[in-house]
């Protein structure tokens, strides 16, 4: 599922190496939801973790991402796991502060879809979820 998000990037964490041939690294991004803001954790991963190295903690970014899930069995226990991996970043624009449109503007998503707005699923079946 493709979704894209508007926010100001609140924090970048370091990259983690976790494993010879998988890399990550996290951002957090300050969204306004009523009065009470909520920061969401995206990740970037492998050729992609350098996306938002142009970006300073304050600006005002547009991030396209896939939400991702995955079931672990952990000894006999099943584990569930949610990702939202980011696979474009554009800026916000000076008007919002932001540092214009990025390099990443090149990037296309794995399945070169389009990516639709915030809350809006690119799979028409989807339009059954009541919210």
């Amino acid at each position: 599922m493709g979704f894209e998000v508007m926010g100001k990037l609140h924090r970048k964490l370091v990259e983690q190496q976790v494993s010879d041939k998988f890399r990550k690294r996290e951002f957090v991004l300050e969204i306004l939801d009523g009065q009470y803001p909520q920061h969401i954790k995206f990740q970037l991963v492998q050729d992609r973790v350098n996306l938002i190295d142009q970006y300073k903690e304050g600006d005002s970014i547009k991030v396209f991402f896939d939400l991702t899930g995955r079931e672990f069995d952990k000894g006999g226990e099943k584990l569930y796991f949610t990702n939202l991996s980011c696979w474009k970043i554009e800026g916000g624009g000076a008007q919002q502060g932001g540092t214009g449109k990025s390099d990443s503007d090149s990037w296309d998503r794995p399945d070169n879809g389009p990516a639709p707005s915030w809350g809006k699923s690119i799979d028409p079946l989807d339009d059954e979820i009541p919210f």
